[in-house]
């Protein structure tokens, strides 16, 4: 069992708040910490989603998700990875977009172990059918063994020795594994079948959003699908920009459906 630290001073719980105005910051943070206080590990157990999409919702330019990034998206996408426990992502996403191994920046590390962290989060790789390439780097490389979600009875003989398989779990089985590993700080880069799929079992509390300034048109998708259901309400909590980019946060209430405290915090 890893013993997480106690939330940063000013970290903000997840949640809409009637009384609190939403955040717009035109000017990008002058440093590390005044970005990551925008997305900041919360007081309790939170998943967040992470994607990126065109102004008229292209998912991908090309078919990779590459085309669409601008100035600001890979300092958020590490920020992000930096502050998180596990990073959970679906076997499609990994193969399009050839996922190498989960080492994060020295600075990234040395934050970390600066506040009480792991060097490095749990990598999580979520796989119907474990097609999966044990050469590629995001195992050949990596400095955790990944930790692989799949069904039951599927032969996982030529993962033996470079990934953890976990084959009796569905996603919220796999959220309660990961949190009783100590990974409550969890995010989720997609591909849309699994943001679909955890929408779908209630699961989702953020979604950092990332609008590129592009008509991508063609026949790219929407950055999620799955079962149909009820949709959820989210609460926007800020608006941060650079040069064209908009990088949008949002969050839900509490699972109790009680409103948090005004008070409670200093954001």
């Amino acid at each position: 069992m890893v013993r997480l630290p106690a939330p940063q001073a000013g970290a903000d719980a997840a949640g809409h708040r009637p009384t609190r105005p939403v955040t717009a910051t035109p000017e990008w943070p002058a440093t590390r910490d005044g970005l990551i206080a925008l997305y900041p590990r919360m007081p309790e157990p939170t998943l967040r989603v992470n994607f990126i999409a065109g102004v008229d919702g292209a998912l991908t330019v090309d078919g990779l998700s590459a085309g669409l990034q601008g100035p600001g998206d890979k300092e958020i996408f590490d920020g992000l990875r930096t502050v998180c426990d596990a990073l959970i992502v679906g076997a499609g996403t990994i193969r399009a977009e050839n996922y190498d191994a989960l080492r994060l920046t020295p600075e990234a590390r040395a934050w970390r172990t600066a506040h009480g962290l792991p060097e490095f989060p749990l990598m999580v790789i979520v796989s119907r059918s474990l097609n999966l390439d044990p050469g590629q780097l995001v195992f050949a490389d990596a400095p955790v063994p990944p930790i692989v979600v799949t069904r039951p009875g599927v032969d996982a003989a030529h993962l033996k020795g470079v990934a953890e398989v976990v084959d009796d779990v569905d996603l919220a089985g796999m959220v309660t594994m990961l949190r009783d590993r100590g990974a409550a700080q969890l995010l989720c880069e997609g591909g849309p079948s699994l943001f679909g799929d955890l929408i779908a079992a209630d699961l989702v509390d953020e979604l950092c959003l990332t609008v590129s300034p592009l008509l991508a048109g063609g026949s790219a998708g929407r950055i999620a699908h799955g079962p149909d259901g009820p949709a959820r309400r989210m609460a926007l909590r800020h608006v941060l920009i650079r040069e064209d980019m908009l990088f949008l946060r949002y969050a839900r209430k509490f699972r109790t459906g009680r409103f948090p405290d005004p008070r409670a915090s200093t954001c």
